[in-house]
């Protein structure tokens, strides 16, 4: 892990350095997800180990960026009103984020979405998800 790298000044890449690959893809607009190779299996959180078979063979992979609302909630707050939604992805590991460009009211559970990135306040680029036309 390069100390030169950029994500790597961020705080909570450096508590969590495991996420890195997954924070610099985003910041180049590409969505990866751990895979292991031992199992064959995708999944959501980062970590160090499979949490199917606890082998230590993760690779990442380019997602297809593709899925659907799983179950979502509308936050009402005053000052930054959003969705915030399960989504389910196509590779079938469920990701935490939150819909954008669509109004509150049209969000079913199996609303087909795709991913976007959305800058958050501490600097890195994170997904977000918009319908899918």
């Amino acid at each position: 892990m390069s100390t030169t790298d950029p994500t790597m000044q961020d705080p909570f890449v450096q508590a969590f350095p495991e996420t890195q690959a997954f924070w610099q893809a985003a910041a180049k607009g590409v969505l990866l997800l751990p895979y292991c190779s031992a199992c064959d299996r995708t999944h959501w959180h980062p970590r160090a180990f499979c949490p199917f078979c606890h082998a230590d063979a993760i690779d990442w992979r380019p997602a297809s960026g593709r899925g659907e609302v799983h179950t979502f909630s509308y936050i009402r707050h005053p000052t930054l009103p959003r969705v915030l939604a399960y989504v389910r992805l196509e590779e079938g590991v469920l990701l935490m984020s939150n819909v954008i460009d669509c109004e509150p009211q049209a969000i079913s559970i199996g609303l087909p979405l795709e991913v976007a990135f959305r800058p958050t306040d501490q600097g890195r680029m994170a997904p977000v998800f918009r319908p899918r036309h």
